[in-house]
């Protein structure tokens, strides 16, 4: 019987796959569209943020919760592509299960930054967590996820 754990990707892999990842997300259309920025990534850690803007408000004129929802997903989803999970992941993808927010102030003004980090990475079930900060430090949301490992094959079965 072979052992089917990922081994852990070279430093100078986890280099190319960071420098690509960086360069694709500057020109992902609803990225661009929202002003979402990638800053860092690590296996199992990453840093996102993006601008108020009033066009990404809800009637009440504070950031829409979507936005900042998105924005944990997307900090999860980036602190995953630098693991062994998805760079040795030929057949099979990583799919969120769910995605829990839970929002703790108003965003009316400014920069708010995601940082996500992986706790447990397993084989086939994934739980991450990401907490968004404001411009003076303060928490405005927490979130977290679950993640499956999937074969490519089940996710176009309809």
């Amino acid at each position: 019987m072979t052992d089917k754990t990922p081994q852990a990707p070279s430093p100078e892999q986890i280099e190319r796959a960071r420098a690509t990842i960086l360069e694709q997300s500057r020109e992902l259309p609803f990225f661009k569209l929202i002003g979402l920025e990638i800053l860092e990534i690590e296996p199992c850690w990453s840093k996102v943020q993006i601008q108020f803007r009033p066009d990404l408000c809800q009637p009440a004129q504070i950031m829409h919760g979507g936005i900042i929802a998105t924005l944990i997903d997307t900090g999860i989803a980036h602190a995953l592509l630098l693991t062994p999970a998805f760079l040795h992941s030929e057949d099979s993808s990583l799919v969120s299960v769910d995605l829990r927010v839970k929002f703790l102030r108003p965003v009316s003004e400014g920069m708010i930054v995601c940082e996500s980090k992986i706790p447990r990475l397993g084989k086939q079930i994934i739980h991450a967590e990401s907490i968004v900060t404001n411009a003076e430090g303060k928490e405005v949301a927490r979130g977290d996820s679950i993640y499956m490992v999937v074969k490519r094959e089940r996710l176009r079965r309809t």
